[in-house]
Formats: structure tokens, sequence, C-alpha cells
């Protein structure tokens, strides 16, 4: 049987809906897609790209290019390409809320999310820092941020910090959580039976002994100590500047940066077309594009839909190997 994913487009005045229906131009033979969304913005979206679209009830059949099963969640008021409104904003989270909601009650097996506009959540009235934190707040249970692409996995210990606040943040018990469900996901949705991670130190020359700060002394490295004797492959904490050189990641599945903007940059250079944002620890697997709502691109039929492509197709990988997991 094939796995059932929710599809939510994300911000209806952004490029997610025509993402959607771009993505629906093949059928899949990998899983069956159900979309979360405002039908009239999917209808404006498919007019706007010239390309069928015919959207179905949830428990029908999608059997041509251009059918869509749909789960129906009006906007608010009528979404404009390129100008988001406020007053969208509860539909946009309630979209991303009953698809989470399908997957808890088991009538779904993954979720694939577009990109949301966090400030026009907020402007709408609604505190929102992202999907990420929202899925886990639901499901009731602490998550990891990871980005891939085809050339690598990027695990964050923090997320959306200020900088002055990482080294704060970095504590024993949030580090040995992150690496503790970094290394159960990488065997129960990856397959990988013994994982090999490695580990980004904080300082500059991952502390340089000391010389450069001491949270590796101090934290870090007496924590990578505990968990290898635990079995875990833990490499580090090692220099960030030179972690990411090709002959040392094909040593690693996957490397746990210590903050945003450590990890990510590399991975986008390497590959920001096919890179998604996975949260792991939830109950079932969430993959989204790794880009925002690009409003100026909205509308104009020239956005670029292999990130949602990528998404869709590593949410139903994991979403099988889940259940050959399970």
């Amino acid at each position: 049987m094939l796995p059932e994913l929710a599809l939510v487009p994300g911000e209806p005045a952004g490029i997610g809906p025509e993402l959607c229906i771009r993505l629906i131009q093949q059928p899949r033979t990998d899983c069956r897609l159900l979309a979360f969304a405002d039908p009239a913005t999917l209808q404006a979206a498919a007019a706007a790209l010239s390309l069928p679209l015919q959207l179905l009830p949830a428990d029908a059949h999608a059997r041509v290019p251009g059918d869509l099963r749909l789960h129906p969640l009006p906007n608010a008021v009528p979404s404009q390409f390129g100008h988001a409104d406020p007053r969208n904003a509860a539909a946009v989270i309630g979209a991303l809320q009953a698809a989470g909601q399908a997957c808890l009650d088991g009538r779904l097996d993954g979720v694939v999310t577009g990109p949301v506009h966090k400030a026009v959540i907020n402007q709408g009235g609604i505190a929102y820092s992202g999907t990420t934190e929202l899925l886990a707040d639901q499901a009731g249970v602490k998550v990891v941020m990871m980005l891939a692409n085809p050339i690598v996995r990027v695990a964050l210990a923090t997320t959306h910090l200020p900088l002055r606040e990482v080294a704060d943040a970095i504590t024993a018990d949030g580090l040995e959580h992150t690496l503790r469900t970094l290394h159960a996901a990488l065997g129960r949705e990856f397959g990988l039976a013994d994982p090999r991670i490695a580990v980004l130190g904080l300082n500059p020359h991952a502390g340089e002994d000391g010389h450069l700060g001491r949270e590796e002394l101090d934290l870090i490295i007496p924590l990578l100590q505990r968990l290898r004797a635990e079995g875990m492959q833990l490499i580090g904490p090692l220099p960030a500047d030179t972690a990411f050189l090709p002959a040392k990641l094909a040593g690693f599945d996957s490397v746990l940066a210590m903050y945003h903007d450590q990890g990510l940059p590399v991975l986008k250079y390497s590959g920001f077309e096919q890179a998604v944002n996975l949260t792991l620890g939830l109950p079932y697997p969430r993959v989204a594009v790794d880009h925002g709502t690009a409003l100026e691109l909205a509308g104009r039929g020239i956005a670029d839909p292999s990130s949602l492509q990528a998404a869709a197709t590593l949410c139903a990988q994991l979403a099988r190997q889940r259940r050959l997991s399970a």
C-alpha cells in the first residue's frame, strides 16, 4: 500500500500553491497525496500556470496528471498572489494543524509542507515561530531540525536564535537529546543501522584546546565520550571550517552543527534546489521545502518546484522506511 501523505501549500499568496500544481502534473507511484488547502487558491494557481487541475474528494483516487485529492480549508478572504493577507493566517495554521492531526490519528503517514510567511501569521494575531515548532507542540514532543540534499545532511543543535544567545542555549541535556533524536531518526527513517555523526565544535578550530572557548572541553567532549561508550559513532568535535570538505563528508552520514549559520550555508551552497527541511522526533515524517514564500515570484509561473518535488519524494521514502522499521 502506498504511503498517504498530507500536502500543505503554506502561504496562499506565495509560490506554495503554484508548486503544488506543478507537483501533481506527473502521476506519483511512490505515494498518494491529500492537499489541505483553499480550493479557490489552488484553482487560481492552476489558471496562472495554464495547467490542468481537477480537485477530488479526499477518498477519491488521483488517476491522471492534474488530479488532486483535497481536504478543503477555505481562506477567510480571497488570496492575491504576491500580497499576503494576515486575515488568512488562521487558515494557514489550520491546514498545518489538520494535516498533523491526521498523522497523529493514523489516517495519514506523513506531511509535506510548503513555505509559510512567519511575519504575516504573527500579524494575524497568531504567535508562530515556525512549522517545526507548531507540529512539535501539537504532538507534545521535542524535535530536531535537519536539512538535507543529495550531498549532506545537517542537523542543528540550536535553530532560530540571535548569535549572542547560542552559547548559553547549548546545554548537556539539550545536546544529548539532539544527538539521541538524530541517531534514532537515521536508523528508523533512513535505514542506517550504525550511523556516523560528525559533531562540530561551537568555537573556531573547535576551541583550540580551550584558547578560543571552553565549551568543547567542558561540555561537548565529555558528552561525546559518554555516548560513544554506549556505542554511538560520534566524530568530533570538529572545526567547522574543514568538516565539510568532500573527503571528510564521505565518512559521515550526518553533521550536527551547533547553530543555524554554521552548517546551513554550506548545505545550501552544495545543492539549494534539492535541499529539504526535515523535522526529526515527530511520530511521523515531516519534510518541507527549504525556501521562503517568494512573494515577488508568486503568480508569474517561474518558481522552481525542485525542492517541493524532493520533499514529497523523500517523505514517501521515510514513510516506507518507518513501516519497515516498525
